[in-house]
């Protein structure tokens, strides 16, 4: 063992005292959490505009500041990108992380000198967490990967703009850069395929012990580099015992890595979003992960349920209970106030508090991180069939993760009154749509990490007959035109041509 893993269990230990220290004091630290963003941003055009001098209490806050999304505050972030300081948090922004738009292009969310340390200390203190449960910090010593994206900036107004993994790939503690793969020459190399190949080529020899990225991108490595050696990669890199992920459910690909890897493995699971670092897996025996309270986020909790009441509850993390879906809402000390990230969430825990993310507020699909969402499929299909004629019923779309021959891909399911002529074209044109609207998506198209949709036809009256054969046809009962998994494209199958 060297120097460097043992060191790291006291380190380790340490952490975790201060960890559990403010996770047993809920409801004070997020009390102290508030009155701190309060008396730093009172000063700002956000404060002034709703009264932050006058606000007392988290009852004064709600009063005043509606639970807004990105389209609530862009005006505000529109000034913050054309220069200007003090307008949701002081000072200007270190960064702005590009993520992609829901409803009018790109978003830009602003990353500031108060908030970046608190992405990098949670990811750290996760694998603290796995190092004081099992003892084991050997894994220091080995060779780390985290496939991201490029960590190349670019300037906007004098602030960096990037992906938030590229961000984070600048922050690297120096005692672990020597352990660090890929290179950053190989990092920065855009197109994907590419990536990979270099990837595998640098890593194939080596001592790896973590490795961590998003599900779809690492299974995608796997398969590469058992193409190239014939091995599993247990039997490539043995001391390899856990994968760090987050960003997507994890739950379809496990059987996939399981086979891949050739033995069973740890795995720890981040909620880490563009917005501030949420929550990570503290123990490998208790579900949920930790919520961060203490890391410059004040959190609201809306039951999922009355979200579009026109009076939903707002609630304090005090007030929360297990068992309830709950859209989070998050005030950061990167300037976002009231902010709804679209996830929901539920409690595992209430001692400590651990979450679990439960999905999307609106019917999604991100199966592979690319948050498409209804507004782009309606689009998507209504430009094409303007374009190429035909009529459409009903319609729904799910992932196909594991596809008994070639890429994943998103499965259309559609029930036409009257086809196009021209059906592959009618396809090309849907993804070719949803590619512009989704830069996710089209980073998994252009990456070969998706291949382009696949349309099945749904025979006449079959969407009827799926919803006689689940209890729910007729009445206001109504099918999601797209969903995260198979539950009703496995059913639907039935019903198609």
């Amino acid at each position: 063992m060297s120097i460097k893993s043992k060191l790291a269990i006291p380190f380790a230990n340490a952490i975790r005292k201060q960890v559990y220290k403010w996770a047993n004091n809920p409801v004070e630290t997020q009390e102290k959490v508030f009155q701190y963003l309060i008396k730093n941003a009172k000063n700002t055009a956000f404060g002034k505009d709703h009264q932050f001098d006058e606000i007392q209490n988290y009852k004064d806050f709600k009063e005043r500041v509606p639970v807004n999304d990105y389209e609530g505050i862009r005006a505000y972030v529109d000034r913050m990108v054309k220069g200007e300081s003090d307008v949701l948090w002081k000072g200007r922004p270190l960064y702005y992380a590009k993520t992609s738009g829901t409803t009018s292009g790109a978003k830009y969310i602003p990353i500031t000198k108060e908030s970046m340390p608190t992405h990098i200390k949670a990811a750290r203190n996760a694998l603290l967490f796995y190092i004081t449960e099992t003892g084991d910090a050997s894994f220091v010593d080995g060779k780390m990967i985290f496939l991201q994206g490029s960590p190349v900036l670019t300037d906007l107004n004098g602030v960096q703009l990037g992906r938030l993994s590229g961000i984070v790939a600048h922050y690297v503690p120096s005692y672990l850069q020597k352990n660090r793969l890929p290179s950053w020459e190989t990092n920065c190399i855009e197109d994907w395929e590419t990536k990979v190949d270099a990837i595998v080529d640098e890593t194939i020899d080596q001592d790896m012990s973590v490795i961590s990225g998003i599900p779809s991108w690492v299974q995608m490595y796997f398969e590469r580099l058992h193409a190239k050696t014939g091995k599993t990669i247990a039997e490539l890199f043995p001391k390899f015992n856990f994968f760090i992920y987050g960003g997507v459910n994890f739950a379809p690909y496990k059987h996939k890595f399981e086979s891949l890897i050739g033995k069973k493995i740890d795995y720890i699971e981040l909620y880490p979003a563009s917005e501030g670092f949420i929550a990570y897996q503290d123990s490998q025996s208790e579900p949920g992960m930790l919520l961060q309270l203490n890391s410059g986020i004040f959190y609201e909790f809306i039951p999922a349920d009355q979200f579009f009441d026109e009076n939903p509850p707002r609630l304090s993390i005090g007030e929360v209970a297990l068992g309830v879906n709950y859209v989070i809402i998050l005030n950061t000390t990167a300037g976002l106030w009231g902010y709804n990230i679209g996830d929901t969430v539920e409690f595992t825990s209430v001692s400590p508090y651990r979450i679990k993310v439960t999905g999307r507020i609106k019917h999604f699909i991100s199966a592979f991180g690319e948050h498409v969402i209804g507004k782009e499929v309606e689009k998507a299909l209504n430009d094409a069939l303007a374009k190429h004629g035909g009529s459409v019923s009903e319609f729904t779309v799910a992932p196909q993760v594991t596809p008994k021959e070639g890429l994943p891909y998103h499965e259309w399911f559609l029930e036409f009154d009257e086809e196009p002529e021209d059906m592959d074209a009618f396809a090309a044109s849907i993804d070719a749509a949803m590619q512009k609207q989704n830069i996710y998506y089209f980073d998994l198209i252009e990456g070969a990490v998706l291949r382009p949709l696949v349309i099945t036809k749904v025979q006449k009256g079959g969407f009827h007959e799926y919803m006689k054969s689940i209890g729910k046809f007729g009445g206001q009962n109504k099918i999601p035109q797209l969903s995260d998994n198979r539950k009703i494209a496995d059913v639907l199958e039935n019903f198609t041509l």
